[in-house]
């Protein structure tokens, strides 16, 4: 399996200049973003990818599309794989203006305010948000096809899954240990 980082966001450009939440709602990638995901694709093309899950977040949506194109495969998109709830820019998009945006992806599986349970905080406790990643995981392990699969998502979530922390644009093979557990592989 490779976990690729979105592109550089707006949200990202913003924040690294200043410090500061920006207020970027979903935030779409930036020209540079854009750069980004297209040398992934490139990167990625002969790694013997059979499918692409992706975060429902524009800016992993917008990572996506290229190396989709790239590869002739369908992204598969997969809230499990999202942001955890912690600034603006972790709000998503409503599942109806997502279809508008998507038209060619299916997201009849997603509920319409998909980025937060019912009574949820602001912001998605971190036990909650280390739990879907774990349990992402534990179904992957079941995968057969796991090996073969492209997840396009984000920082927080790679650093929950392997401990790693990816600059924009990077990505890390994994591969699953003794326990069943995805972790990063060296190199």
């Amino acid at each position: 399996m490779i976990l690729l980082r979105h592109g550089q966001s707006q949200f990202n450009l913003h924040f690294h200049a200043t410090g500061l939440d920006p207020g970027i709602v979903d935030a779409p990638l930036t020209p540079l973003g854009h750069e980004q995901a297209e040398a992934a694709s490139r990167a990625l093309a002969g790694e013997g990818l059979r499918r692409i899950l992706c975060s429902p977040l524009t800016r992993a949506l917008q990572t996506a599309a290229p190396v989709a194109s790239r590869l002739d495969l369908p992204v598969l998109v997969t809230p499990a794989v999202r942001e955890r709830r912690a600034a603006s820019c972790d709000i998503g998009t409503c599942c109806t203006d997502l279809a508008r945006a998507w038209p060619h992806l299916d997201l009849s599986h997603m509920d319409e305010v998909w980025w937060r349970e019912e009574g949820d905080a602001d912001e998605e406790p971190e036990h909650a948000f280390r739990a879907r990643a774990a349990s992402f995981g534990a179904t992957m392990a079941g995968d057969p096809d796991w090996a073969h699969t492209l997840v396009v998502c984000h920082w927080g979530f790679i650093m929950a899954v392997t401990g790693r922390s990816l600059a924009n644009g990077d990505w890390v093979r994994c591969r699953m240990d003794e326990g069943g557990r995805l972790v990063a592989v060296e190199g």
